[in-house]
């Protein structure tokens, strides 16, 4: 297999503990340990007497029932907890795609959504959001781009980098492409359950589609990336076991700390998801200010989901733009071009306290008052 960089985390790897505002962080703000056990009363003492031996390679039972505890139909056995989401992507790609296979892929996309299949010899459509239309997919594409090759369906909801949420009805549309195909639909939601409005989440694609696999993971929307926990749900017995079985090749299992605070963290999913959507939404509303104040620089567009954004410079290049922000003011945005998505576009994000700060500091800059950096 043959992967190019990945240009993402290339592009973190030059700034992201350098820089002193991540004004693009794709995850919420985080808490500690202690914090974490604090929500559970007697959790510090259990967490003392954890077993350091290994875990079972599909994640353990206690974790893996809180995870079934998110879904309407998936039972603890038909999750595969993972070393995050990326160990899931990879894991997905491997067995089910080969050469000569076809996936159709929404777009712009994180990209070992695509790049693992490319990388694995499989033919990848791009299947377009529309940024003149609220980064809207069309359904009616996605029918024209299937082929008898074609193994699966690729889509990210609530989506990163844009904040899409896909409407229900359109989520059945594809659902219904692919039953009548026969094609798996792989749905990466790690954004699931940080809806600014709790009443626009959308059911589960495992819960709706037998051939559907769904990830999540507690990077997101709980804000726990340290933890390295992910986890694809699937009713599909058959591709559950394949990667559970490759699984043997990757990380075998996980860091059994990681499983005992995953479990605690999940048990009070809701407190910790409703702490950042509130931090989301006063953010939001700041972003709303500050664009509005720049109306002749950018284009933007308030996200429905999630803590990123990807609004659009109306002059210039974002990848110079982005540059000369973080050079010489120490705050970091991410250019389209890292999605591969032309040079208009920026991912910023809005998930942290110190979001005010960072865009003091961007606005400063804008306004040509940018302070020497180090």
């Amino acid at each position: 297999m043959r992967l190019d960089p990945f240009k993402i985390e290339r592009y973190f790897a030059r700034y992201e503990f350098t820089t002193e505002y991540l004004l693009c962080s794709s995850d919420c703000e985080s808490v500690t340990i202690a914090d974490l056990l604090r929500l559970d009363p007697g959790a510090e003492a259990a967490l003392q007497g954890q077993w350091l031996g290994y875990t079972e390679s599909q994640g353990d039972p206690a974790l893996r029932e809180a995870i079934a505890g998110m879904y309407e139909t998936v039972a603890a056995e038909q999750v595969l907890v993972h070393s995050g989401a990326e160990e899931g992507i990879f894991g997905f790609m491997n067995v089910l795609l080969g050469p000569g296979d076809h996936v159709v892929v929404h777009a712009p996309c994180y990209q070992s959504l695509r790049e693992v299949a490319q990388g694995l010899g499989a033919e990848v459509t791009d299947w377009p959001a529309d940024p003149d239309q609220g980064w809207a997919l069309d359904p009616e594409f996605l029918e024209s781009a299937v082929r008898p090759s074609t193994k699966a369906v690729v889509i990210n909801t609530p989506h990163n980098p844009t904040g899409y949420l896909m409407p229900r009805e359109v989520l059945d549309a594809v659902i219904g492409i692919a039953r009548h195909h026969g094609l798996v639909l792989f749905c990466d939601e790690v954004y699931r359950e940080l809806e600014h409005d709790p009443a626009d989440r959308l059911p589960a694609a495992c819960d709706l589609y037998e051939r559907a696999v769904s990830l999540g993971v507690l990077s997101k929307t709980y804000g726990l990336p340290g933890l390295r926990i992910g986890w694809i749900a699937t009713r599909d017995r058959d591709l559950h076991a394949r990667m559970a079985a490759f699984k043997d090749y990757l990380t075998i299992c996980n860091a059994a700390p990681s499983e005992f605070l995953a479990r605690i963290a999940l048990v009070h999913r809701h407190a910790l998801a409703e702490r950042n959507r509130r931090i989301v939404l006063t953010n939001l509303d700041l972003l709303d200010g500050f664009f509005a104040r720049h109306p002749d620089r950018f284009a933007w567009q308030r996200p429905k989901a999630g803590p990123i954004a990807f609004p659009a410079l109306r002059q210039g290049g974002a990848e110079a733009f982005c540059r000369d922000l973080v050079e010489r003011a120490g705050v970091l945005l991410l250019p389209g071009r890292v999605y591969d998505f032309g040079n208009l576009h920026f991912r910023i994000g809005f998930g942290r306290r110190n979001l005010p700060e960072a865009l003091g500091r961007l606005e400063d800059h804008l306004n040509g008052r940018s302070r020497p950096q180090p």
